[in-house]
């Protein structure tokens, strides 16, 4: 089948390897516009992008797919050319207008990380770890002009567990929903998927933003890990310490031996490790990253820092 991918991001790039291994023949590649990133803010292109130049796939990169502007009627002409069967998408990251919906005879078919309708939207792997749900996985559907609403085509399930950060459970969907992906247009191609409805009550998960990922150490100790996990590695789950912003990394639930912090956000240090109070028991935190420092261990941070016992540190 001749196929044209649509992605940008890191778990894209493996949906697109898969293609390219695959039977299927990958036309052509739409990606976001390079972007500046990293703390020389030079200009990178997207993990799609420089994987498809490495096949020297041709890739163009609009900022937008709106008929009528030079980036949109560019893709238009490009998708003429390349006349593609079916479009996969996967965290493509651009609005797909009305008009292009048609433009292959399979439609533009994506690949999203949750069981739908559960977790549409943005951030399906981070709602459900900060919702606490044992298990999701991936669909493909055809898209349609409702979010995330189209007709589902495959799935697969995976558990999420306890310790699962959104980067742990996503490398895994990544890879088990780029095989989905294979077969679904396989599937496509043999003529043998059947498109049914989304069955069940929709749940939504929007974009995240910093905000999202302070912590709220009033909240009960199992609310601040799943907050945590599902912020581990971005944007980073956090807290004020003093001025400054701290980033905090997984917790475990663990009493101290000795004292123990008496009330939310207040920090004890003892030989076994440090640890923080909330709203319920306390926790124990792994790593953490002050401003101006890589990210490292608690004891050493309280070692470097010279916090010893209870020293009245509090953190909102």
């Amino acid at each position: 089948m001749r196929i044209v991918f649509a992605g940008t991001p890191d778990p894209a790039v493996v949906a697109l390897q898969h293609l390219i291994d695959s039977g299927h023949d990958v036309v052509g590649v739409i990606t976001r516009p390079d972007a500046r990133k990293g703390r020389g803010r030079t200009i990178h292109p997207s993990p799609v992008a420089a994987l498809a130049e490495k096949h020297a796939l041709p890739v163009v990169k609009p900022t937008s797919l709106k008929p009528g502007t030079e980036d949109g009627d560019d893709v238009r002409e490009r998708l003429r050319q390349w006349q593609p069967e079916c479009i996969p998408v996967v965290a493509y990251g651009n609005l797909i207008t009305s008009d292009l919906l048609d433009v292959a005879p399979h439609g533009w078919v994506n690949l999203h990380f949750s069981l739908l309708p559960a977790w549409r939207g943005a951030a399906p792997v981070q709602a459900a770890i900060l919702h606490g749900d044992d298990i999701t996985g991936a669909s493909t559907f055809r898209i349609e002009q409702g979010l995330d609403t189209g007709p589902v085509l495959g799935s697969i399930t995976e558990p999420i567990h306890p310790t699962d950060t959104s980067d742990d459970l996503l490398t895994r969907l990544a890879y088990k929903g780029a095989e989905l992906l294979v077969a679904t247009l396989d599937g496509l191609e043999a003529g043998t998927v059947v498109a049914r409805p989304q069955d069940g009550t929709a749940t939504y998960a929007p974009k995240i933003d910093k905000q999202d990922a302070h912590i709220d150490w009033q909240q009960p100790a199992h609310v601040i890990d799943r907050q945590i996990r599902a912020h581990t590695p971005a944007p980073g789950a956090w807290t004020m310490m003093g001025e400054d912003r701290v980033k905090v990394g997984p917790v475990t639930q663990a009493s101290p031996e000795g004292s123990a912090p008496d009330h939310p956000g207040h920090v004890v240090v003892t030989k076994r490790g440090v640890f923080v109070g909330t709203g319920t028991d306390p926790v124990q935190l792994g790593q953490m990253q002050v401003p101006g420092k890589k990210m490292m261990s608690a004891s050493d941070w309280a070692r470097g820092a010279q916090v010893h016992g209870d020293e009245g540190v509090v953190w909102q």
